[in-house]
């Protein structure tokens, strides 16, 4: 038999979604104003990390130890010294958003680019392309499949960043809600911001699904 203290009834937990609706749609701007320029900056330095680790053996293999060091460390340990150390809480929030998603993304990129098809590069020279117009026009491109696999990982890893960051040091956002009302012992608004996460974080992911289907239908 569920607690029903912890488990409120159903009619409970739709009258706290109906009481805090637009209270909850504030913290989840909140929640969007850290992850998404931290989902920005993972790709954007595992994209530029990857790309030169991917195309450079000797870089490759001078530093892929180093950074598979780092990439083993959580990033919650790093947590009380991200908060000591950073100007502001959104800076520590997006910074461990950051260490804990860039890696799924840095390590795909890698391989997707060490495991090109020979024949893209060869056709590539024909139509003399280099530099940047080779990496843009035929690389990246080319590695985008497992680039967008592991930015799938990533992607999930955010979510589970933002709710730490948001449960254990933020003032507004969807983990502090539930973690708030989770303390205060109001399990029907804990539970309705519990859903009320489910369903964006749903959203969300089958809005990139939608994005990645359409990026990769060259693949099918």
């Amino acid at each position: 038999m569920a607690n029903s203290f912890l488990f409120p009834k159903v009619e409970a937990i739709g009258a706290a979604f109906a009481q805090n609706w637009q209270l909850m749609i504030s913290n989840m701007f909140f929640s969007f104003s850290l992850i998404i320029p931290a989902i920005a900056i993972s790709l954007l330095i595992a994209l530029a990390i990857g790309t030169l680790l991917g195309l450079n053996k000797r870089l490759r293999d001078a530093l892929h130890p180093i950074i598979y060091i780092f990439s083993v460390i959580p990033a919650i340990l790093l947590s009380p010294f991200a908060l000591l150390l950073s100007p502001s809480f959104t800076v520590a929030s997006i910074f461990l958003i950051v260490y804990g998603t860039i890696w799924s993304t840095l390590f795909a990129t890698i391989t997707g680019i060490m495991t090109i098809d020979k024949r893209y590069l060869d056709k590539a020279k024909t139509l003399n392309l280099t530099g940047i117009k080779l990496v843009f026009r035929v690389i990246l491109p080319a590695a985008s499949p497992s680039i967008i696999a592991g930015f799938v990982n990533s992607l999930r890893s955010s979510f589970v960043m933002l709710v730490f960051a948001e449960m254990y040091g933020a003032q507004q956002g969807m983990g502090f809600f539930v973690k708030k009302y989770a303390e205060f012992g109001i399990y029907a608004n804990t539970w309705a911001g519990v859903i009320f996460m489910a369903f964006i974080l749903v959203i969300i992911m089958q809005i990139f699904e939608n994005i990645k289907t359409h990026l990769l239908r060259w693949t099918i």
